[in-house]
């Protein structure tokens, strides 16, 4: 091995930096698990709740909902962090770190879910609803149980990569001190004096998010099939 191997080595994968620093970098991955497994759930559940009442067709609702979407759509997910995690404290509503970035990152999951599946309930014919109150169901009923599993199977693929997309954006939780991945590295980089805990960090998000993309892959894959 020549020295110049031998240095990149030490620089960048230093055994002893990373034998110390290990259950930082673990504590930090268990934390962005959490933080994304709940974003996961609000922002999925919310962004259904809104494409339902979109659905309904009333101007009241839709207007709303219309302008929620377009408006987190269009923000970058840090500025709505920083914007929470500043002005709710005006507003005598302070907030942890943890809570911030799960709320600010579940409200633009939740305005892209509302989008696909609003696209999946429009993608299917509006007679099959009809259809189904004909029979005798409620709204409701005709909407959970012939609208929303066609809506969901077209919507599924592109809402599970853009699930994924917005998860990674944990590592934004760094910039309002949450334990996470990447603040546990820059941390932990910085007290060292080596960047291997940062090629530490780079490899937890892959064992954590590089299993979604594959599964992302299969289910857009298979949909296609169906």
């Amino acid at each position: 091995m020549t020295g110049a191997e031998s240095g990149f080595l030490f620089t960048f994968f230093n055994a002893e930096v990373a034998r110390q620093y290990w259950p930082v970098i673990a504590s930090g991955a268990v934390m962005t698990v959490g933080v994304g497994l709940a974003v996961v759930v609000t922002g999925t559940l919310l962004g259904l709740l809104l494409a339902i009442a979109r659905a309904l067709g009333s101007r009241v609702l839709t207007l709303p909902i219309i302008a929620f979407a377009d408006i987190m759509r269009s923000l970058p997910p840090l500025v709505v962090l920083i914007v929470l995690y500043f002005g709710l404290p005006a507003l005598g509503l302070p907030l942890s770190a943890f809570a911030v970035t799960w709320l600010s990152l579940s409200l633009v999951l939740a305005a892209y879910a509302e989008e696909s599946i609003w696209a999946g309930i429009s993608a299917v014919h509006s007679g099959q609803l009809e259809a189904a109150r004909s029979t005798g169901m409620r709204w409701w009923q005709a909407m959970r149980l012939v609208v929303l599993p066609q809506a969901l199977r077209r919507a599924l693929p592109p809402l599970t990569n853009r699930v994924i997309s917005i998860t990674k954006n944990t590592a934004l939780g760094s910039v309002v001190a949450l334990n996470e991945i990447l603040n546990n590295a820059q941390g932990a980089s910085s007290h060292s004096g080596n960047p291997t805990p940062l090629m530490m960090a780079a490899l937890a998000y892959l064992i954590v998010f590089l299993p979604l993309v594959v599964f992302s892959r299969w289910l857009e894959q298979h949909w296609q099939q169906r």
